[in-house]
Parts: C-alpha cells; structure tokens; sequence
C-alpha cells in the first residue's frame, strides 16, 4: 500500500471507523438475558456544572463541560466507574464468550494488499490471521518468498502501535513509513535502509493528515506536519499545517520549508511528485469540503531558485491529480460535472477556456482514476458498486475490466509507464482477493485468496431501492443466508453513514460474515450526503439538509420492518464516527423502530464539535454555530442536547477511545451522562470506554474481536429482553 500522495478528505473526516462494523450476531434465540438492572443507583453519579453559553440570543447549558477536561482525576474515576458498570453488565450476558470464539475463526485468515513494484522489488502487507497489525514484506519477485520488512507487532506488547501509510522511494531501496500510538492520528516517521531492515537515523514528529512522497532521485521526500502542540495533543485544535522537504540524514529542524500560510490556520498541504519527477504538484484543502486549489513547484530549479505557482485558484470544485505527460496535466474533477469528469489543462494556458474534457461525466459516478500503461484506469460507482473502465490519453473507451459479480474493487496503484496494476475484489460475502491485471494484454489473474472458516456460497445479497420521507429513492444492500424467512423475526443490524462524500460500497468484513453466519440479517443503506451518486447527493445531505439522513435511515428501518425482514424488537442500528451521530440522532427521533443502538466514536455534540482537533474542518458539511440558520439546524438534532426525559430509548452501548483524537471523547462522555440522567430507569444505557484506543484505524485485532462480542451480546441481549 502506498501512502496516497494527494491529502483526501477521508483523511481528516470521519471516515476511519467507517468499517461498516456488520460484525457478528447468532441464531434468534441465542442469548439469555442479562440481569443487572438499570436505575440512578446503578448508574455512577455524574456530577453537574453551571456552564451555559449563547448562541445568537439562545441559552444552551452544558452541565458536563468539565468531561471534557481528559486529564483531571474527576474524569478519570469517572471513566474507571463507567466502565466498571459497563463490562460488568456485559459479563453476565450468557453467550459472549461462544460469540467471541467464533468471531475468532472466522477472523483468522489471511489478509494482503496489492503489492507495488519499485526497482526491482514488490512490497506488500500481510496479515496471517490473528495479528494484532499487519507485517510489511518485501520479495525480489511476485513468486520469490518474501522477507519481513517491518512488524509492528514487535513495537507494543498490547498490539498498539501501527503503522499507518508508507511511501517506498523509486529505487526500491528506502521505505519512509509513519507508526502510531494507542490509535492516535499524529504519526512518527522513520525510514527504512531496505536492503539492511535496519533504520536510519531519520525521524519526523508531529506528523498528521500528511501525504508523502519521495523526489525521483531518492535523496528525500515532501511531507506536512504541525508545530507541536501546546496543550494536550489529543485535544488542541490542529491550525497552520506546513508542508517540508526532508533530505535524507538531516534533523528534522533543517527540513527545508516549502510552503505555508500564516493568515490560513485551516488550510492544509498535501504534495505529490509527478511520475516524471518534473514537478511537486500540491493540493490545498481548507475543510472536508470536497473543493481544493491546485500549485505546483518545478523541481528542475532548486527549492530556493522556484516559486510554489498556482495552477488552480478558486475554491470551486475538487481537482485530483491524476498524472501529466510533461506540461499537460490531468485532472479528475466535478467541476461542471456533479458525477465527475477528467480534463487535460495546459501549464502553458491554465485558464479554464483552454482545458480539455477526455472523459465526459456519465450516469455513474467516476470515484477515482490511475494513469497506468499511458491510459486511464477509471473507477466508476454503479449504484454504489465498482465498474472499471479503460480509456486512452485522447478520453476515447478502450475496454473494461471485468468483475466477477457485485462488489468493490479497490487498489490500481502503479506509474504511468508500468504494464501491469493490482487490485482488490471482495463483496459482504466474498473475502478479497488480491488480482494481477495486465494492461498490455487485458488479462487478469488472481494472486491471492484467503480461505475462510466459512461458506459463501450460503449467503447472498440483495440490493433493493426504498423511498425516503420526500421520495427519494435510495438504495440499500441486504445481506443475509441465502432463502431468509421474511417474517419479521430476523436478529438484524441497520448500518449508515451518510456524510462527507463518502459511500458505503460492498466490501468483506468477518465481523459482518460472523454475524451472518448465526443466522443473522445485516443491511447497509446508502444515505444522502454519501459520495453514492456525486455532488448533488452529497450536498442533499450537509448543513441545514442533514435531517435528510436522518429521515433516510429511518425510512430504511421502516422498509424492512414493512418487508417483514425484521421488527422493531430485533432490529438494532450501528455506526461510527459520522455514522455514530447518525445512530444518536435517530434512536432520539424514533425509539420506537429499535430494540437496540450502537453509536461509536460519534460526534455527539453539534456546538462545540469545532473546538477540538481538525473539527473545525467539519463545517462544512455540518455547518457552523457562527450562521444563525445553521446553529438552529444543528441544536434541532444535536443527540448532547436532545436527551429527553420520559422518553422509552432503546438499549444504548456507546463506544469511544480514550486516545481518539480525530472526534475528542468527550463527545461520547458528555452523550452518555446526558442519556443516563434521561432515562435513568429504562433500558440500559451504557458506554464502552477502551484505554490505548483511537478512532478504529490501527486497532488491533484482538481489541477488534473483543469489542465486536461485547457489541453483539449487548444486542442480543436487548433482543432478547424487547420479546
């Protein structure tokens, strides 16, 4: 896997524990109640403070501000407390263990990435099964036997820190690789002599949401970091990126500045090289707003002797860089173009009467395009499932690469003057394999395929289309074994997303398969303000449109219910990050669809999201409290300020990461006290709080299989009790 060298807006969104956690679940009676029961005196005390704030003119209190304080000894205890009564309560649910050990089965197999070539080698990451991290490898060719480069698990004891990205120079000989701890999004980046496995003595700090990427000459590489923090680094606002170079054998101190805007605290740099080693091209992105600038620096003049220059100057569109034959550059845009398009622009004529439209926008949405072998390998999205499609430098259609049913395929990774690529294939049911194609003879063979604990030729899954509350037609994937009863009786969890341009495609997790597997139904629904069907979906679904996901979530609950796929007292909704707020949102809107609800790493609390780390950067898709308008969209939803009591919710396990720097825990915390204080005697309201744990990129699999169990005994347990 190589680092992507231009900065994506699911680097710095929500999108990390965005693993459509369809983990696991059992036959319909499998779990016998818990029965500790819920009430004020079960609950710890959570203590109270007068903190109120106005927003144009409205009084919101805050009683648990002081939750946000991570390091104070209150909220320590108050974290010890909480989840004593947590894993207490999930300790007397019969089953769990069972859970556990078939998760485990089902989760050990093997897992690569599609390997790269650079010199002469191929590199590539592997999994044996149970590893805590994936192990980097190189091998001298596709059949050589491959030799370990770097293993994080040797870097903890508990399987904590992981490597994030790497970036391999164009020799095959340097490795540049970022590791993180406990989950964090900041990375330390070291770099790896390949031929020794040994390190230099290269180290870069206060590294986050940095593309990387070597110059062609190896003698170092263009990063992005922040100045270090001055309070705690798991919660200060991250303002003023900068982008580097970083010579090899140089202290980070004397890493050359390349460039930076002091009267731009939010923009960030993501610097990619081109392939001919001509220019440094740099995105600019100012939020997760899919819209970007475009400069770019000739690396033929030294650093001192160049201008960074602007190619594209407006805040109108998003532009990724695709590739350049010398002066012409390609770009993948939606500029005029809601579904996307590639256009050629002229170094020479940058102006936007003299750019050249290749490929025009289609019905389907063009996700993302590799220039390979002098062509175009294009990644289009057909109701939210992979077709790839080829196409010459002049934008006319070549041919296609075949995919073996409905699905997502993922990778296409390579150098404009290489013959071949690799990509992954995998569907809900069918586990990814790793397949070689080769671009001069249109042919592809496979690789690599896991063998799994498990038969998927038992389960299918369908794809149908419901209405959303105005009418909308939105689709949603319904995975189950194959001749599932519609009886209204099936254990089922509802997943969603719905944010930041990002869709929700078919792809394999073994938590989803595990839950399959003991007769359980899982459904994706592909919400407006994904990246399904381009900018205008996406847009259906921001700001003061938000309520739109939420309705359609809720519609996709009442689909099933009226199918009799499930009903309300065996379905549960599950989602993280984003999809943490979806699931908040809806189970406060309507606690009568659900018998259980999972909200992780959720932004939970809409009027101070902006404050800590990159959440400032989330504006604009949920807009700001500084817009009137705005401000009352967000209070009208945000699940902080919508606990009611009286109200009957369903059983409720939030989850969150006392090391989650990209949505501050706090969020969770002040959610669950706000929840508990509501509905004090109901259905329990509980929150999983895991120590040395981040957003969900990096954790290990052990921590993975642990939490799943928990999260499926809490369902069934409600399942159980909802009869």
């Amino acid at each position: 896997m190589r680092f992507l060298p231009a900065l994506s807006v699911a680097a710095i969104s929500l999108a990390a524990c965005q693993t459509q956690p369809a983990n696991h679940a059992p036959t319909r009676a499998d779990s016998t109640p818990a029965t500790l029961p819920m009430s004020t005196s079960t609950y710890p005390a959570t203590k109270t403070v007068s903190q109120v704030d106005d927003y144009h003119g409205v009084k919101v209190s805050d009683p648990y501000r002081w939750l946000e304080d991570l390091d104070s000894s209150d909220t320590r205890a108050w974290i010890d407390a909480q989840n004593k009564v947590t894993f207490g309560y999930l300790g007397q649910i019969a089953g769990r263990e069972r859970i556990r050990r078939r998760l485990s089965e089902i989760w050990n197999y093997e897992r690569f990435s599609p390997p790269e070539k650079y010199g002469e080698r191929y590199f590539y990451t592997h999994n044996d099964g149970l590893q805590n991290q994936a192990v980097l490898y190189v091998a001298d060719s596709l059949d050589a036997a491959p030799r370990v480069l770097l293993d994080p698990n040797t870097l903890s004891a508990d399987g904590t820190m992981a490597l994030k990205s790497f970036a391999i120079n164009e020799a095959g000989t340097r490795v540049a690789y970022g590791v993180s701890s406990g989950g964090s999004d900041w990375e330390e980046w070291r770099v790896l002599d390949v031929a020794t496995g040994r390190n230099t003595d290269d180290v870069l700090k206060w590294v986050k949401f940095s593309a990387v990427s070597w110059r062609r000459d190896g003698t170092g590489f263009y990063y992005s970091r922040y100045d270090a923090p001055g309070g705690n680094a798991l919660k200060t606002a991250n303002q003023f990126q900068k982008l580097y170079f970083h010579r090899l054998g140089d202290k980070q101190s004397d890493d050359e500045l390349i460039y930076a805007r002091k009267d731009q605290p939010e923009w960030m740099f993501a610097g990619q090289v081109s392939d001919d080693g001509r220019y440094l091209v740099i995105s600019v992105a100012r939020s997760t707003e899919p819209k970007n600038l475009v400069l770019y620096l000739d690396l033929a003049k030294k650093h001192s002797e160049a201008n960074v220059e602007t190619l594209i100057g407006e805040w109108n569109a998003a532009y990724q860089f695709v590739g350049n034959s010398k002066d012409r550059f390609y770009f993948l845009t939606d500029d005029g173009a809601p579904r996307y398009r590639i256009v050629a622009v002229e170094l020479k004529h940058p102006e936007r009467a003299h750019w050249q439209e290749l490929v025009a926008e289609g019905t389907d949405t063009l996700q993302s395009v590799h220039l390979i072998n002098h062509q175009f390998v294009a990644e289009y999205m057909q109701d939210a499932h992979s077709d790839v499609r080829l196409f010459d430098l002049k934008g006319r259609k070549t041919g296609t690469i075949e995919l073996p049913g409905v699905g997502t395929a993922a990778g296409f990774s390579g150098r404009t003057r290489d013959t071949e690529t690799f990509y992954t294939y995998s569907s809900y049911t069918t586990p990814p394999s790793v397949v070689r194609y080769d671009l001069q003879a249109a042919k592809a063979s496979v690789w690599r395929t896991p063998k799994v604990a498990f038969d998927p030729a038992q389960y299918e899954t369908r794809q149908v289309f419901y209405a959303g509350k105005d009418g909308t037609r939105v689709p949603m994937f319904i995975s189950a074994k194959k001749g599932v009863a519609q009886d209204g009786a099936n254990p089922t969890i509802l997943y969603g997303y719905g944010g930041f341009n990002i869709p929700m495609q078919p792809a394999f997790a073994p938590a989803l398969v595990a839950w399959l597997d003991l007769g359980g139904l899982y459904a994706v629904a592909n919400l407006r303000g994904g990246g399904e069907y381009g900018r205008a979906w996406h847009e259906a679904g921001i700001k003061t449109h938000k309520q739109n996901v939420f309705d359609d979530f809720i519609s996709a609950a009442e689909y099933l219910i009226a199918e009799k796929y499930t009903s309300p007292r065996t379905l549960a909704i599950r989602g993280g990050s984003n999809g943490g707020l979806l699931v908040a949102a809806t189970e406060q809107q309507r606690p009568d669809l659900f018998a259980a609800a999972i909200p992780q790493v959720g932004v939970l609390d809409m009027l101070r999201f902006r404050d800590f780390t990159i959440g400032k950067a989330w504006e604009s898709d949920y807009g700001s409290v500084e817009n009137a308008d705005e401000f009352k969209a967000l209070y009208a939803y945000s699940p902080l300020h919508n606990a009611r009591a009286g109200v009957d919710y369903p059983a409720t396990l939030i989850i969150t990461g006392d090391h989650d720097d990209r949505v501050f825990p706090a969020h969770s915390f002040k959610f669950a006290a706000a929840m508990q204080a509501a509905d004090p005697h109901g259905k329990p309201i509980l929150i999983r709080i895991e120590t040395r744990a981040g957003h969900g990129q990096g954790k290990p699999t052990a921590m993975q299989i642990d939490e799943t169990a928990d999260v499926y005994a809490f369902i069934l347990d409600a399942f159980a009790k909802a009869r």
